[in-house]
């Protein structure tokens, strides 16, 4: 595996209707609910490892700390970056930020600004698997 810390990904991503909180069960406000930000930290954690695993490897999440900061609307655009901070053996922890994109954004440096514009934070755990093993031994358990 060419893993090593450091690796990183950004998502980007449109609030629609189907990513709210109604939508996802947790919540009865139109805005991104927190199930969905943290789909959003894993995707960015899959992109980033993507590239790098050997064929018929996967990844898949064993643990998750998240801290949704801010409310985002539908129609919000936002960006979550994933970055691979610590690697023990198949065990692997990544950081994340999620932050409301906004053309005031780019054109300031100052950090309180930046500060608002963070949607969540937080860690993902996930550990590298051989994919038809753990789909083996996934199928034997009983539901």
């Amino acid at each position: 595996m060419g893993l090593a810390v450091g690796l990183r990904a950004t998502v980007r991503h449109v609030v629609t209707e189907a990513d709210t909180a109604i939508q996802a069960g947790s919540g009865d406000v139109p805005v991104l609910g927190t199930p969905r930000l943290l789909a959003l930290a894993e995707a960015a954690c899959v992109a980033a490892l993507e590239p790098h695993l050997e064929p018929g490897m996967t990844s898949v999440g064993t643990a998750v700390a998240l801290e949704h900061r801010r409310a985002s609307p539908v129609g919000a655009e936002i960006e979550v970056e994933a970055e691979l901070t610590e690697l023990a053996g198949r065990r692997l922890v990544f950081a994340f930020i999620a932050r409301h994109l906004s053309p005031l954004a780019a054109a300031t440096q100052n950090p309180d600004q930046d500060e608002e514009l963070v949607a969540g934070a937080g860690s993902v755990q996930r550990i590298v698997v051989d994919r038809d093993r753990f789909l083996a031994r996934a199928a034997l358990r009983p539901g």
